[in-house]
């Protein structure tokens, strides 16, 4: 499976249409993946360093990895998680400079595609409820606010070395 789409993209100033794709992530693009993450995501806890939760997704599920390029250039990411019951989708980012052309939503449009080939019935994800732009973004493409109560619990202590 994959997603093609021609964009116009601002940062170039040719004016001419880029081919965008969506693809299974490979291991080359690992440093353009790292740095994008770097860039765009929250300051993150241990278990949240780029280069462990791709280490760690390539373990689990790596088709559910999925990048987007623009003419060969990692400008996205998401992943996909699916544990039989219900769908989860992580690491949403694309580049600042390519925001707001459908790439973001090819992504997801992407990684729900592969969810209900593998028989997935509902998707879930979770945003800072401060982040009312992408909040907005998401109910764009049919995701709704549930009233339910985020956990979570931390597995280690301090450092996470070795994993």
């Amino acid at each position: 499976m994959l997603d093609r789409l021609s964009v116009l993209h601002p940062h170039f100033h040719d004016k001419k249409r880029h081919n965008m794709q969506v693809r299974v992530y490979q291991e080359s693009d690992e440093q353009a993946v790292i740095a994008l993450w770097n860039r765009l995501l929250e300051p993150r806890a241990p278990h949240n360093d780029p280069a462990l939760n791709i280490r760690k997704k390539l373990e689990v599920d790596r088709d559910l990895f999925f990048v987007a390029t623009l003419d060969e250039r990692v400008v996205g990411t998401v992943m996909g998680g699916y544990d039989g019951h219900r769908g989860w989708i992580y690491s949403v980012a694309v580049d600042t400079d390519c925001q707001r052309h459908g790439i973001g939503s090819a992504l997801l449009r992407h990684v729900e595609a592969a969810l209900i080939q593998r028989g997935c019935l509902k998707i879930n994800l979770q945003v800072r409820a401060t982040n009312t732009e992408v909040i907005a973004f998401y109910e764009q493409l049919g995701f709704e606010v549930e009233e339910i109560v985020s956990m979570g619990k931390r597995l280690y202590h301090g450092e996470i070395h070795g994993t």
